[in-house]
């Protein structure tokens, strides 16, 4: 990886009443890299996206895109990146070739450029044979390729793509998956997205920061991240309605053990190993094993680590509730 790209220190975001919406957020985003930033809903991820492509101000910090500052410096940053938001913005009433070139001309792209331009990306997303077809007409899937598109004329050096495929079947998540991957091995791209799904940064991302709350809990590669744990994961169940936690943490190589509902999460050294000792310490006890299995940790682990939570992926925001009430007071206030 290159140099750094983007460079975040202190930056927080406070919101009417006294909200935070991020707390202090610092990271670094290196050249040609894909950097996810990975938590529930309302985590702030959203919010941070928008400081740093120039839609809010910071309350407090600093942070630059390419060397230019996204507060002092806002026109430079706009003009370098290109933004892949999470609402389909694309207007219905046109067809896909002209929300490209009507892209384009924002950014004040010369026709005879942006008209090859758009073909090529159209062709890049394969949304050749629609072009012509009017947005109203397209499926969700569609659309989320057009949004790619539409932040792609610039020819941006830097990506912000924010939850780029929520809402999306599985097919489609993995056809947005391949053009991610595309971006960065053709073209070099450096890609910044925000994600609630696990699968999506393990698979895209080179390195992540796990946020909840408005703070990074911790950054790094997937596999670090997961290796950082030190150890497998052993869940299991007993028939009997009692605590064998402190029992279970006797046994050598147990590391950790969490009693969750009517099960254990066992962070274990060697599990295979680990894993038939267990059960016969639970056995010689008198305490019946109904169900066991054993998995090396995961990023959903990871975050289990660090908040004693697993991702609340359904969970409404509080961000989420803040942000609509305002949309709905300055709706009034027309």
């Amino acid at each position: 990886m290159g140099k750094d790209v983007i460079e975040v220190e202190g930056l927080t975001k406070v919101f009417n009443k006294g909200f935070v919406a991020v707390d202090h957020v610092s990271f670094s985003v290196k050249e040609g890299e894909v950097f996810g930033f990975l938590g529930p809903n309302g985590a702030g991820k959203t919010t941070t996206v928008n400081m740093l492509i120039t839609v809010l101000k910071p309350t407090e910090g600093r942070a630059s895109v390419l060397g230019y500052d996204v507060v002092k410096q806002a026109s430079m940053v706009r003009k370098v990146i290109g933004v892949v938001p999470q609402e389909y913005t694309a207007d219905e009433d046109l067809t896909g070739y002209e929300n490209i070139i009507l892209c384009a001309d924002l950014y004040g792209i010369p026709r005879e450029v942006s008209k090859k331009r758009a073909l090529e990306l159209l062709e890049l997303v394969e949304l050749t044979r629609f072009k012509d077809k009017r947005v109203e007409t397209y499926s969700g899937g569609m659309r989320r390729r057009l949004e790619l598109a539409c932040g792609l004329i610039n020819t941006p050096k830097v990506l912000f793509l924010d939850e780029p495929t929520l809402g999306l079947d599985v097919q489609t998540r993995a056809a947005i998956w391949d053009y991610i991957k595309r971006l960065k091995r053709e073209y070099g791209m450096t890609l910044f997205m925000t994600t609630h799904y696990l699968e999506e940064a393990d698979a895209l991302c080179d390195r992540i920061a796990i946020i909840d709350h408005g703070r990074i809990i911790a950054i790094g590669s997937p596999k670090e991240l997961k290796e950082g744990l030190g150890g497998d994961i052993i869940t299991i169940s007993i028939k009997e309605d009692v605590d064998v936690s402190e029992l279970i943490r006797s046994v050598d190589n147990v590391k950790d053990v969490r009693r969750e509902g009517g099960s254990y999460r066992i962070k274990a050294e060697s599990g295979e190993v680990t894993a038939p000792i267990i059960i016969e310490t639970l056995r010689r006890k008198g305490y019946t094993v109904t169900r066991l299995s054993l998995t090396e940790p995961t990023l959903n682990d990871v975050y289990l680590e660090y908040t004693g939570k697993s991702m609340r992926d359904a969970e409404e925001s509080r961000e989420a509730f803040v942000a609509h009430r305002m949309t709905l007071r300055r709706a009034r206030s027309k």
